[in-house]
């Protein structure tokens, strides 16, 4: 992933929810409430929404995906989004045991590790998105030289560029054999991680790194010529124009265009810019102008995949663990639908250990999953967005999306967005601050449906964090407690509601997060 706050300064630099009702005909929004009118036309045209936002997340190095809790955790996830690819680091690290020298000092190479890797996920029906890195020691320009992170990455470049390349074929040569070379052509290998930052040890990074990344290419489409690679991989969605112009120049293979952002991540360094850009819009500034640098490019058709994504690089508790992430995961689907074919979500598990092991849960992990396989809210917000249909209707509103299924089923997404309380590592307890937002619905074209299904994260439901703070947010929680944060963090049963002349009236707290589904 992108360093967290201190590594990347380095390189680079309610009662309101219980309130929720659904009344047959539009009343007057409470006093102080921010009201919001929308009508949803269920047979409108629309346009192609397909689920971009959950077909990839991203998760900790390679070798913890041989533990038990990331594949329970990854069990979770794949049941609650049927998310299909995984991202993560260092497949080819020292602890993936992947390069050697014999006695002779010949490089030798061995896979078994990568398979009971790949093995544990394909058994859950989940695929690699292959981050083709870091560096094994006994290949490096510099054996002793690492990256920050709590296991130490070699990122340096290849002391012999061709024991690089023979790596990559015997790996790729290794798969085909193992899995079958159509069940390999539907993964997608990309080169490197954000070689813009110090993730990568070449110098100049760029000429650098865009020789490892020709060589990279030519070698995989020398195994397979439909195999997918891409890159370049960058943090802060940097380095487009200039990458696909070199591509173009040198001739080597591309599939598809892949960058990072965060929510944090600053103007300056991504629009060189002094704008205060918010949390909420920057990730989705960011997609627009890739798509549109890709737009303008020698190659205007090709994907854009986000293969990291989040709302803070950093550790931040009121941010990551909170309720917070339903209104912004749902606002950032509304801003970048359209423009992005596939985001990876970083990470989908608290099984991680780039800062080092984790010493308490709700400590700001970027996870889904909180440490002893406790949902957060973020992931109920993935698993109610999940219900959204594959067809965007029309709607004029920065707070909802109004979707349609291929059985005529409307579902819409409804939320109150409303800032963090707390901006640091340090947790500040409280509930999500501002007035409630009133929405009042007015449905057409849905025949004779009168029923709705509701579902809600806030405050008050979907919240294990809530539950947390009310243990006294203890460093290590007792057996007993974990089993009632575990079940403090499920899904919210849904509410059954009535409608009458196609019209609803619903009130959602601050930081809310609703989904309706209309049959």
């Amino acid at each position: 992933m992108t360093s967290p706050l201190p590594l990347r300064r380095l390189a680079l630099r309610t009662c309101a929810a219980a309130c929720l009702a659904l009344l047959g005909s539009v009343h007057a929004a409470p006093a102080g409430n921010d009201s919001v009118q929308l009508q949803v036309d269920a047979a409108a045209k629309g346009t192609p929404l397909p689920h971009f936002w959950e077909n990839m997340f991203g998760s900790g190095r390679a070798v913890l995906a041989l533990r038990d809790d990331y594949r329970k955790d990854l069990e979770a996830v794949k049941g609650a989004t049927g998310f299909t690819y995984v991202r993560f680091h260092g497949i080819f690290d020292r602890d993936m045991g992947v390069a050697y020298r014999d006695a002779q000092g010949k490089l030798q190479f061995n896979f078994s590790y990568v398979d009971q890797v790949y093995d544990g996920l394909l058994a859950r029906g989940v695929k690699p998105f292959v981050e083709l890195g870091f560096m094994p020691p006994e290949m490096s320009t510099q054996p002793d030289s690492h990256h920050d992170f709590w296991y130490h990455p070699n990122v340096m470049p290849p002391k012999d560029p061709a024991e690089w390349d023979a790596l990559v074929r015997a790996f790729l040569q290794h798969e085909i054999e193992r899995y079958g070379v159509e069940e390999v052509r539907s993964w997608y290998f990309e080169v490197w991680n954000e070689p813009n930052l110090a993730f990568w040890g070449g110098k100049p990074e760029k000429d650098t790194y865009y020789e490892l990344y020709d060589r990279t290419a030519r070698t995989v489409k020398s195994v397979d010529k439909q195999f997918r690679i891409g890159g370049p991989a960058t943090a802060q969605a940097a380095w487009l124009p200039d990458f696909l112009k070199h591509v173009k120049q040198s001739g080597a293979p591309i599939d598809f265009v892949s960058t990072h952002v965060y929510g944090d991540d600053t103007a300056d360094n991504v629009f060189k810019t002094n704008e205060n850009i918010p949390r909420r819009d920057m990730v989705c500034r960011a997609v627009d102008r890739s798509h549109k640098e890709i737009g303008a490019s020698p190659f205007p058709k090709l994907p854009l995949i986000y293969s990291e994504y989040n709302a803070s690089y950093a550790n931040l508790p009121n941010v990551t663990d909170t309720v917070y992430m339903g209104p912004w995961m749902a606002n950032t689907i509304r801003e970048c639908a359209g423009k992005v074919d596939m985001m990876s979500y970083w990470s989908f598990s608290d099984v991680f250990d780039e800062q080092g092991v984790v010493k308490t849960p709700f400590y700001g992990g970027f996870g889904l999953i909180a440490a002893d396989r406790i949902e957060k809210p973020a992931f109920n917000a993935f698993a109610m967005l999940h219900k959204l249909g594959d067809t965007q209707l029309p709607l004029k509103t920065e707070s909802a999306l109004a979707t349609r299924r291929a059985d005529g089923t409307v579902v819409l997404a409804l939320w109150n967005y409303t800032k963090p309380l707390g901006d640091t590592a340090d947790y500040t307890p409280g509930v999500p601050t501002g007035d409630a937002k009133h929405f009042d619905v007015d449905l057409k074209h849905l025949g004779k449906a009168t029923q709705a299904m509701v579902w809600r994260l806030d405050q008050d439901h979907g919240n294990a964090v809530a539950a947390f703070d009310k243990m006294g947010r203890p460093a290590t929680p007792s057996r007993e407690q974990i089993t009632q944060l575990r079940e403090a963090g499920k899904l919210a049963a849904p509410e059954q509601a009535t409608l009458q002349n196609g019209r609803l009236s619903i009130d959602i707290p601050p930081q809310g997060l609703v989904v309706v589904e209309l049959h």
